[in-house]
């Protein structure tokens, strides 16, 4: 079992990697970690590149998770009873590498996006409700940042639900959420002081920069 975690966790990774975020503010010459909150994130290309950047940003981070997990799930260990278990270290590995590439300094996005992925792979239902749970909190507070932590409790609370007695699904999930807040602590921070950035605030592109696509740092 230890070397198929291993497996699962490295594939995870190796597809987590793809900042898509970073890739698509490339093509139009902006480092968007130089913008905004400085990570590759959906929200962060909405603020600094636009609409359609962050729907393909976000689409991009939710896929480049779901795509290995259907693959361990459904082709490489599909005849495993725990299958489930291997599809969410995949997701964990994903995760892990979104936030953490290696070739970007290990600093990435938080992983809500891949988390969506996550959810999507692993059980339809929960999948809705927190979608529709998201957009119900985005609708009234216009904070991302809450209905992505909500939306990863209410994961936890479904693991332990619908899976009574799997501890060991139980603490990966516990995993998935110690990050998210960890990745999410200066958000929480700043909901407690009241000075969240809401969604739909625009982040100035230099202009200079962009023409130059200067390297970070200069």
């Amino acid at each position: 079992m230890i070397w198929r975690i291993a497996i699962c966790l490295i594939v995870g990774y190796v597809f987590g990697c793809i900042s898509t975020g970073y890739i698509v503010g490339k093509f139009q010459k902006v480092d968007i970690r130089k913008y905004g909150s400085g990570n590759v994130g959906t929200t962060n290309a909405l603020r600094t590149l636009g609409k359609k950047a962050a729907l393909i940003t976000l689409l991009g981070d939710v896929f480049k998770c779901a795509i290995p997990v259907v693959l361990i799930k459904f082709v490489f260990f599909k005849d495993i009873p725990y299958a489930d278990l291997l599809g969410l270290y995949t997701a964990l590995g994903a995760v892990l590498g979104h936030t953490f590439p290696f070739y970007l300094k290990f600093k990435g996005g938080k992983g809500i996006a891949v988390l969506v992925g996550t959810i999507l792979t692993f059980d339809w239902r929960i999948f809705l409700i927190c979608v529709a749970t998201f957009f119900v909190i985005l609708a009234i507070t216009r904070f991302v940042s809450l209905g992505s932590l909500v939306m990863e409790v209410l994961f936890v609370i479904w693991v332990a639900v619908t899976r009574p007695g799997d501890w060991h699904m139980l603490a990966l999930s516990l995993v998935f959420a110690v990050l998210a807040f960890y990745t999410h602590r200066e958000n929480i921070k700043r909901l407690l002081s009241g000075t969240e950035n809401k969604i739909g605030q625009k982040v100035k592109i230099d202009t200079e920069d962009k023409k130059e696509d200067k390297p970070e740092g200069q």
